[in-house]
């Protein structure tokens, strides 16, 4: 009899993990309470335009990323895309000319030795780091190992260029910054803060230096960030024809309501449009949910160090995002597909002064000829938007001051603007059932990150964990390649 495995939650990493292990021939069951698979990398339609929930780029699509060799095994076509470059133009606080993030590795050189003159020492080390660190992880290492076969999993992934790593494996950007004495370059600061936080959801002081080195290094070729034709969605879509094609089963709207340990591992769950319940056995669970979400979802049953871990970690962050479907003529020429604004620490939504937006391709899919796509979004404080009394208020007066800000580099004219809508944390967390709606996991902070964060394998024997609260867990690559270490780690159970 084949093995029984129940996935909790259809975004990208459950979507991942229950497609390879029914091609290799498990029983797979995946369940969701949203209305449509891909969690925080699915989309919505409204009035002939299609918006992106919250990620809006992908990594790992080149020959040998992690998209690329997951859908080479399930023999499904790459979607279509083309190379975001730049991966982002980022404008500082007055300045009208961005630093542009270039795809091209002599380009992008060339740009930040402009830009900032006297750090390219600190680049060549992050270059260096990310080249020793792209090559470990491109050899499957379990981190953190949590038995014997993820330590020799790890051993086997070890080169001598891999040890030129541990050196700075307790080192900030920040403290790395002052070591090259760049401690007092603001603008340099500052701009590494912008992309960071994109990434790590800390700012340089705080990232750890080892995983900045891969996320500011992923922008350029060979890899590269891309940006699909259509949609999002596209990656769900098609990791769902994988899975039902190879005899696994998705069902959406069902709600996980507990976990059951024991001498057999179950699940309760809810059937959201008619209120039935019943548990569901199996050997294995993998849980694409925050670590959060996991705890609570254990109930009691949660291990006491696991949930005293959980509840120590420093708060998450949420997400305010404005949604427009506007004419073209509200686009610049030359836009890039990615933007990142700092504004002056004014306004309501001075406790992140920044947007990044994403804005769509003619002919990409998202938006009626002669229309765009923009995105636009801001970290918050979830605290602030589930303890507020004048919810519906604050929303307004954030949406408000964002339009207002980048009606300062797009033309956002009533004539203009076709659909607007907003989300907050609450949002989020309605639709994806994130706890408190926070995005982008945990902050990739020393205590937190590669060796030292949350591992796939639980303290509960055939209960593992996916998605963007493990190592590497960030983006649609990072969660890709969470859900590929969990298989090996079943298969090899």
């Amino acid at each position: 009899m084949r093995q029984q495995v129940v996935v909790i939650g259809a975004g990208i990493g459950g979507l991942t993990a229950a497609a390879l292990l029914a091609h290799r021939g498990y029983s797979v069951l995946v369940l969701d309470q949203a209305i449509v698979p891909g969690g925080c990398a699915s989309t919505f339609q409204r009035r002939g335009f299609t918006f992106d929930v919250g990620a809006t780029q992908v990594a790992g699509l080149e020959p040998g990323g992690i998209h690329h060799r997951i859908f080479s095994e399930l023999g499904i076509d790459l979607p279509e895309a083309t190379h975001c470059d730049p991966a982002c133009a980022v404008f500082l606080p007055g300045e009208t000319e961005p630093i542009s993030v270039w795809r091209d590795p002599q380009r992008w050189q060339a740009e930040r030795q402009r830009q900032f003159p006297g750090s390219e020492p600190f680049w060549q080390l992050l270059a260096n780091l990310f080249r020793y660190s792209w090559a470990f992880q491109s050899r499957d290492p379990v981190l953190p190992p949590r038995d014997a076969w993820d330590l020799w999993q790890l051993v086997q992934a070890l080169r001598p260029d891999t040890l030129l790593t541990v050196p700075h494996t307790f080192s900030t950007v920040g403290q790395t910054l002052r070591r090259y004495g760049l401690g007092g370059d603001r603008r340099l600061k500052t701009f590494l803060d912008l992309q960071l936080k994109l990434y790590s959801q800390v700012d340089a002081d705080e990232t750890a230096l080892l995983y900045a080195a891969t996320a500011l290094g992923v922008s350029q070729a060979p890899q590269g960030l891309f940006h699909l034709q259509g949609s999002m969605q596209v990656l769900s879509d098609r990791l769902v024809t994988a899975l039902q094609r190879d005899g696994g089963e998705l069902r959406m709207r069902h709600q996980v309501e507990q976990i059951h340990t024991g001498d057999k591992l179950s699940i309760t769950i809810r059937n959201q449009k008619t209120g039935e319940t019943w548990k569901e056995p199996a050997d294995h669970i993998v849980a694409n949910v925050t670590v959060q979400n996991l705890v609570k979802l254990l109930g009691d049953k949660a291990p006491r160090g696991y949930q005293q871990r959980v509840d120590k970690l420093p708060s998450a962050s949420g997400a305010f995002v404005i949604y427009l479907g506007v004419r073209q003529d509200a686009i610049p020429e030359q836009c890039p597909p990615h933007l990142q604004f700092l504004y002056d620490p004014e306004g309501p939504i001075a406790e992140n002064n920044s947007l990044f937006v994403s804005v769509s391709h003619p002919g990409d899919g998202r938006a009626p000829a002669g229309h765009a796509t923009i995105i636009a979004s801001t970290f918050t404080d979830p605290t602030l938007w589930w303890q507020c009394q004048d919810y519906e208020q604050r929303k307004q007066a954030y949406t408000d001051e964002a339009i207002a800000r980048l009606s300062q580099y797009f033309h956002l004219t009533a004539e203009n603007i076709i659909h607007l809508e907003a989300a907050t944390p609450r949002t989020f967390e309605r639709y994806t059932g994130r706890d408190r709606g926070m995005v982008g996991g945990i902050g990739q902070r020393i205590p937190t990150f590669g060796p030292f964060g949350f591992a796939n394998r639980t303290p509960i024997s055939g209960l593992w964990l996916v998605g963007d609260s493990t190592h590497p867990g960030e983006g649609t690559a990072g969660v890709s390649y969470s859900a590929l270490t969990v298989v090996s780690q079943i298969e090899a159970n």
